[in-house]
């Protein structure tokens, strides 16, 4: 159907609004589906931050609070190489997020709790920092388990 300039368009068909897809109703995806693209941009934000991590860990090894007794003691160069890989999948990962793909979706939510898990174990070495990626990566893990746009997103097409 077509209108001319100054028309008011139809309704559409059933099911649509004024020829629009249909849109959810109440705010909770409206917070997801927004949640997703900020949960994107964090991820590879997060992802940066922590390749620094990891630069700064092989780089120079007396940045960081040396840690005498702790069970997950890890020498800083093997935090360095931790650090440095998981930023380059947290980064990638938020990127691919951002294009779209289904994959980046449920990589996200993988790298986003295995980050949890890392900096929860990087606690001792800088505590406040750690608390701050902690929180960071349980948003982005709410953002993308919440957003239902593409219901079948481990199933596939």
């Amino acid at each position: 159907m077509t209108t001319t300039p100054g028309s008011t368009p139809s309704a559409g068909a059933p099911g649509t609004a004024g020829g629009r897809p249909p849109t959810r109703s109440g705010s909770g995806s409206t917070w997801a589906a927004g949640g997703t693209v900020f949960a994107g941009v964090m991820l590879a934000v997060s992802g940066v931050f922590t390749l620094f991590e990891g630069i700064v860990a092989l780089s120079k090894d007396q940045v960081y609070t040396v840690i005498n007794d702790y069970i997950f003691k890890f020498d800083l160069t093997a935090w360095g190489w931790i650090h440095l890989i998981l930023g380059i999948l947290l980064l990638v990962t938020g990127l691919a997020i951002l294009a779209g793909q289904k994959w980046g979706r449920i990589l996200g939510i993988a790298f986003a709790s295995l980050s949890v898990i890392l900096h929860f174990l990087w606690l001792p070495y800088q505590p406040l920092w750690a608390i701050v990626a902690i929180a960071i990566a349980v948003f982005i893990i709410w953002a993308l388990c919440t957003d239902s746009r593409d219901e079948n997103v481990l199933t596939g097409p």
